[in-house]
């Protein structure tokens, strides 16, 4: 069993979210490209539900002068972090461009766009499916009648037993760490650790409880609400037999250990 271990004080442990797990960039890219995929056309407004520090709006609104973007996230820890380290970098012309709420993403009456994503899996944490429906209609009712929703999923067999990956960066390591999988609830436990060099292992920066959704249930909740159609974009595979970070449309994903897809929903 693991030592409960508490964040260090001056920790930055967003920063080291940041560069372990984000891509605003790449985001973006994508987000536009599957947007125009199926609209034919360049996408202005962007909804982040879950935004924690919101850093994929604010490169949302950096990178066109018509682009325009809402945060949405119910801790407000987060959100402070973003407003200090990110909003404050924008151009005021940009900053005019961005709106940061901390509310529920269920609540009503919440801004519409082109675009709403939920990202890092943050979903995953409605585990009863009239809740994760609740969240797909209260989307779908929010879009603009043109719009798309797009979330990230994650499996494979891997993703079934508890397991410990370290991925090594410049001056830390990452550690992405599954304690258990109920294969009734489909439950299932993480943590995220960091070990900056020449430093002791921090345990817990960040822990998850979530429902391991699969893609059949998420495209039949997206239907059911009203989305008229969904199209899966499956990662593409490295020299390595890894994730590459490319995505295309199929309706055949890989027989691999571990697999990330993304969910497109158009309204």
């Amino acid at each position: 069993m693991k030592k409960k271990s508490e964040v260090p004080i001056g920790f930055d442990k967003y920063d080291y979210y940041f560069r372990s797990v984000q891509n605003p960039e790449g985001d973006v890219d994508f987000f536009i490209q599957a947007y125009k995929d199926l609209k034919k056309r360049k996408p202005n407004s962007l909804r982040e539900d879950f935004c924690g520090t919101f850093a994929i709006s604010c490169e949302w609104v950096s990178r066109d002068k018509n682009h325009t973007a809402i945060g949405i996230d119910l801790s407000q820890e987060p959100l402070d972090y973003g407003l200090k380290n990110y909003f404050s970098k924008l151009q005021p012309e940009e900053q005019k461009r961005l709106q940061i709420l901390n509310k529920n993403v269920l609540a009503k009456g919440l801004p519409t766009a082109d675009i709403i994503v939920a990202l890092n899996f943050s979903y995953y944490l409605f585990k009863k499916r009239e809740v994760l429906k609740e969240y797909f209609q209260n989307c779908y009712k929010t879009l603009k009648s043109d719009g798309v929703l797009i979330v990230d999923c994650f499996g494979g067999g891997q993703c079934q037993s508890a397991i410990e990956e370290e991925t090594e960066h410049k001056d830390f390591s990452y550690f992405w760490d599954q304690i258990n999988f109920n294969p009734i609830t489909n439950g299932a436990k993480f943590y995220i650790h960091f070990k900056p060099k020449g430093k002791s292992k921090i345990e817990k920066v960040f822990s998850y409880d979530w429902r391991m959704w699969t893609i059949p249930e998420i495209r039949e909740v997206m239907t059911e609400v009203g989305f008229k159609k969904t199209v899966v974009y499956w990662e593409g595979t490295d020299t390595r037999g890894g994730g590459d970070g490319k995505f295309s449309q199929t309706e055949k994903g890989d027989e691999c250990d571990a697999w990330i897809a993304y969910i497109v929903a158009e309204k």
